[in-house]
């Protein structure tokens, strides 16, 4: 396994001349120091290298980003420069890993990007955006890999799942009802022809006279060795013996469902082979595995994928997992177009947990809405998610009572997102407007890697208790946040405790309002909950490269002890405390470096009702 790493924390465009440097600053409570007397007074417990070597998940390949490759032709790298005023709508660059890209625009131009894993590589996976139809719905278009300098195939890219519309007023789809675009880019999983690309290959991404989209913004590219297809296990039931199609000619929703019954009523476990299985059923209810072990051959073999009717109706697509569920190794896909479940761009939850005792484990969900994640005792693993319309993994109670859906105990673990509509993780705890629905507890986000969410946050604790968010890795929050620690809406339940601890935070402060790397706020004065605090302890932290500032308290009630974190290259302050912010916070250890002129380490806009301890 490697562990992803991503060049220079936040791309070539967050590190420059002086990164390492530690001039002096302002810390807490006015005073200043070199970097020798923090370094003697205040010494992290983790030293940012070793906090950033920790954090992420750790997965079967590698992300090279593209701006770090030789450019050829005309080529030209687009980035958003240190300490450039952040973006005030939706762009290419705001929604790339690493702020940065490589424009591809006229025949000739390329980009060129060394095989440094170690390995052969027998598939990639290009981000990569192309223009929108000029009516909408999008373009196909090819791209010409070649490897060591030789064409080795096109690589067959489309924007029809890409280019939707916010507050378009006709739909998302459309370029022109009014809205703005985003979500400019999407992933291409590509099987490489022939030969494997040998470790310190070079491939070479080139636009030539066959590559018809008027330009291609080519973000990043992952390298990975599949292994073979896993074998049919013992003791297990085949969706193909009870009719499934794995050459997706026909549909395969009820022969799957048939499997899982007869597998539950036997005590068997359910095969998926290799091949891709369409699941178009206009039945009303989801395909349900509760109780039952679903395996299929491999995610990058096994594909179950869902055909929307992209009209509105009652027909759901998710997979429904219940008490004793196991699900591993395959992937979903679907043809959504944008966000909204039974509406007319076929989105729906990739998966919907409840019950207790849940595995899921090497699942990979593309194009789909949330992985909507309640009940209790249940684990997320070893999975991806990508160009989804909602988050990619929340954990929640269901905004709902039943005990079957309760939030607790749940934990997401080396799992990566990127290009997610909402949040990349998150905790969602919502009492409900009775007030009835029990609070999220004991949730977990660890070892996982948000990168490019075009819409929301990296992560988001949005209320609970006792919430653990350790040595995670953020990259290029388009729209919000890096980190946003508060609850949602007046009808979420109050943050009581959560430890914030060796996660590497990067970018944030995006152009969807007032935002931060990492934002921390509390319930409202129209909230079920007026006069709860957001209680939060935040220990060695990398917040990093944020667009805005670094760390902003907006309140109106925290509790926060911060030490050991640092906070480095923010284009605004480093700490900023708002107006009308009531509570407490312990600094000590803290560092705020390389801060651009004119800017301080903290700003403290309630000096007579946010106190700030400086150890």
């Amino acid at each position: 396994m490697y562990r992803r790493i991503v060049p220079g924390l936040c791309g070539v465009a967050l590190l420059t001349a002086g990164a390492l440097t530690l001039p002096n600053v302002n810390l807490p409570g006015g005073s200043v120091a070199t970097a020798a007397s923090r370094t003697a007074v205040a010494p992290a417990a983790k030293s940012a290298a070793e906090i950033t070597a920790a954090a992420g998940a750790t997965t079967p390949f590698v992300t090279v980003e593209a701006e770090t490759g030789t450019l050829g032709g005309g080529a030209r790298v687009r980035a958003i420069a240190p300490g450039a005023t952040a973006p005030t709508g939706p762009t290419l660059e705001g929604e790339a890993s690493g702020y940065s890209l490589v424009e591809l625009k006229a025949n000739g131009d390329s980009v060129t990007l060394p095989n440094n894993t170690g390995k052969a590589a027998n598939t990639l996976v290009v981000r990569a955006s192309i223009p929108d139809a000029p009516a909408g719905g999008g373009i196909d278009a090819s791209l010409n890999l070649y490897v060591n300098g030789t064409f080795r195939q096109a690589i067959q890219l489309s924007s029809r799942q890409a280019w939707n519309y916010r507050n378009s007023t006709t739909t998302q789809d459309d370029p022109h009802g009014g809205g703005q675009a985003y979500r400019f880019y999407n992933e291409f999983p590509v099987w490489v022809t022939g030969a494997p690309i040998a470790a310190g290959s070079t491939i070479k991404l080139q636009k030539d006279s066959g590559n018809t989209a008027a330009v291609y913004d080519v973000d990043s590219v992952d390298l990975e060795n599949v292994g073979p297809a896993l074998t049919q296990p013992a003791n297990s039931i085949s969706v193909v013996s009870n009719g499934a199609d794995p050459n997706f000619s026909k549909d395969s929703t009820v022969a799957i469902q048939t499997t899982v019954d007869a597998a539950r009523t036997q005590k068997k476990s359910v095969w998926i082979p290799a091949g891709k299985y369409l699941t178009n059923s206009l039945v009303s209810k989801a395909l349900d595995f509760t109780g039952v072990k679903v395996q299929g051959a491999g995610m990058w073999y096994t594909t179950l994928y869902r055909k929307a009717p992209l009209k509105p109706g009652t027909w759901h697509s998710q997979l429904t997992v219940g008490t004793g569920t196991t699900l591993t190794d395959f992937q979903v896909d679907t043809n959504a177009i944008w966000r909204g479940n039974d509406g007319t761009g076929g989105g729906d939850y990739g998966i919907n947990s409840g019950g207790t005792g849940w595995l899921i484990d090497h699942v990979w969900t593309r194009h789909t809405d949330a992985n909507w994640l309640s009940g209790t005792n249940g684990v997320v693993q070893n999975s991806r998610t990508a160009d989804s319309y909602g988050d990619g993994f929340n954990i929640n109670n269901a905004n709902t009572p039943n005990p079957e859906k309760l939030g607790q105990n749940i934990t997401v673990k080396n799992c990566f997102a990127r290009n997610t509509g909402d949040d990349g993780f998150a905790t969602y705890s919502d009492a409900g407007a009775s007030g009835t629905n029990g609070q999220v507890t004991g949730a977990k986000i660890l070892n996982n890697t948000a990168i490019a969410p075009w819409w929301a946050n990296g992560i988001r604790i949005a209320g609970g208790k006792n919430v653990e968010v350790r040595n995670n890795l953020v990259n290029s929050a388009s729209s919000n946040n890096a980190l946003e620690i508060s609850v949602y809406g007046d009808t979420g339940r109050p943050l009581e405790s959560a430890a914030i601890t060796g996660n590497v935070l990067n970018g944030g402060g995006g152009w969807n309002g007032l935002r931060t790397g990492v934002n921390i706020g509390s319930p409202g004065p129209t909230s079920l909950y007026p006069t709860a605090p957001t209680t939060v302890d935040m220990s060695d932290n990398v917040i990093h490269g944020s667009l805005t500032s670094g760390l902003r308290i907006s309140g109106p009630r925290v509790n926060l002890t911060f030490t050991n974190n640092t906070i480095d290259r923010p284009a605004k302050q480093g700490v900023w405390v708002a107006k009308g912010v009531t509570g407490t916070a312990t600094f000590t250890g803290n560092t705020v470096k390389n801060l651009f002129p004119g800017q301080v380490a903290q700003q403290n806009d309630s000096p007579t009702t946010f106190k700030i301890t400086t150890n």
